[in-house]
């Protein structure tokens, strides 16, 4: 298969296929969409960015069927963020289907809103994290006994999160006659086994080998712990306001080493999966309209990341399993693009190491690190700042209202103003960091809409 021409595909969604500037089907595309278009079950294993998203969107989207009022598709996902990317690229390939709902039930957000929408009625297309999902079904409010189609997305880091036992509970809310699809970029013993009691005759596609790896220059550095926040501040100040993500194993170091970044000079932002959903929304807000030029994180919070042109990873120390390693430093690298990936590692890893270069079927070449701190201060900030707005889609906020306030009575010019980003109560814009102080206090002075709105820089 060469061209998505060549499926069997509705002239809706090959129009949803071209507005999303797809043109040659990837490896797992290529691979698995016929059988999932047949209705087969499929077991599909493949990196992060290789394209299975749009997979099995495609997949769900050919057998729904958008005048029945009741759910007819569900993909879990292990993270809001994840769950919040894939329904964006569901809708995106739907733009052509009238009347279709997709619905994002995720925990760490109200739920008040979620209930509303189902009181309304039913989307064709459900999309969620395991525990919400779990909670609206028990609640009696979703209804899955319609669904054509069963996703289970990254279902590797589900299982690692806990939600064998809420996933078990949901599937057996599904028909039996259902279509089933098991996506994950890893492929242990605990998959195969629920794969073995969800799934019927599955087709299983994987994509590995030489000629797919991802293009990413990988960098180790052998440093002790003592010297490791100054060795990789003087490491990342060497790539200007490129955008970098830090890997952490736990949430201790996460926060120390973002705050050691921001002595140095970074505009770094720390994302673990103990701070409120609010927050961790505002670091990804910030991290994506280039705000932040660092972000630490630990495993869990950055699953489901999908950051553009991400050129730089960094392991602060190497993770426990190869597996882990594979999924963080495929953050980069995506859609064709190069990356570098970093890891600093003590002497006390070097049996972590000893598996990754099992992984990576090459030998490890170890460099040496910066041996000189940098200055207090002397890293370069990220080129943006983000004004917070208190307003949003329930105040009938529009990015166009925003850009028009900041052009207009502020005055700025426009290539001054990057990413815009309305929630349902607030709004984010990204401004020109030397701007930022300007457009704030014209906007504070001045009106949004013709109304007043308390705004803030974060």
């Amino acid at each position: 298969m060469d061209t998505f021409s060549e499926l069997p595909l509705s002239p809706a969604l090959q129009q949803g296929v071209h507005a999303a500037g797809y043109a040659t089907p990837t490896e797992i595309q290529a691979q698995s969409l016929p059988a999932i278009l047949a209705g087969r079950d499929v077991i599909a294993h493949a990196p992060t960015g290789s394209g299975k998203t749009a997979a099995f969107a495609l997949g769900l989207l050919h057998r729904l069927d958008p005048s029945l009022l009741r759910a007819q598709a569900l993909v879990l996902c292990p993270t809001r963020e994840l769950a919040d990317q894939v329904a964006r690229q569901i809708r995106k390939l739907a733009v052509a289907i009238p009347n279709l709902k997709v619905s994002l039930f995720c925990g760490g957000t109200p739920l008040a809103p979620q209930l509303a929408s189902l009181e309304a009625h039913d989307p064709q297309v459900v999309v969620g994290t395991p525990g919400r999902v779990q909670e609206l079904l028990r609640k009696k409010v979703l209804h899955l006994g319609g669904v054509r189609v069963l996703v289970l997305d990254e279902a590797d880091r589900m299982l690692d999160m806990g939600f064998e036992e809420a996933i078990d509970e949901i599937v057996k809310k599904t028909p039996q006659n259902r279509q089933s699809l098991l996506f994950s970029a890893t492929y242990p013993d605990e998959i195969r086994a629920i794969a073995q009691t969800m799934l019927r005759d599955a087709l299983e596609v994987g994509v590995a080998g030489a000629a797919h790896k991802p293009d990413i220059e990988q960098r180790f550095f052998e440093v002790e712990p003592a010297r490791k926040q100054p060795a990789l501040a003087a490491l990342l100040g060497g790539f200007g306001d490129d955008s970098a993500v830090v890997f952490c194993n736990t949430r201790k170091d996460v926060d120390e080493v973002a705050d050691s970044l921001r002595h140095y000079g970074f505009s770094a932002l720390a994302l673990h999966g103990e701070m409120e959903q609010r927050d961790r929304d505002e670091v990804l807000v910030r991290f994506a309209n280039r705000s932040c030029n660092v972000l630490v994180a630990s495993d869990v919070a950055a699953r489901g990341l999908d950051i553009e042109d991400l050129g730089i990873v960094v392991n602060y120390e190497l993770p426990s399993d190869a597996d882990t390693f594979q999924h963080r430093v495929g953050r980069t690298a995506r859609a064709g693009k190069s990356g570098i990936a970093i890891s600093l590692a003590s002497a006390r890893e070097l049996p972590r190491a000893q598996r990754i270069e099992e992984l990576l079927g090459t030998p490890i070449q170890w460099l040496r690190a910066p041996a000189a701190a940098p200055k207090a201060g002397s890293a370069p900030p990220a080129p943006m700042a983000t004004l917070r707005i208190d307003a949003g889609k329930t105040d009938k906020l529009r990015p166009g209202d925003v850009l028009g306030a900041l052009t207009g009575d502020a005055g700025l010019n426009a290539k001054d103003i990057g990413k815009i980003a309305i929630f349902a109560t607030r709004s984010y814009v990204a401004i020109e960091r030397k701007q930022a102080n300007n457009a704030l206090k014209r906007l504070q002075e001045g009106k949004i809409k013709g109304r007043k709105f308390r705004v803030s820089k974060l």
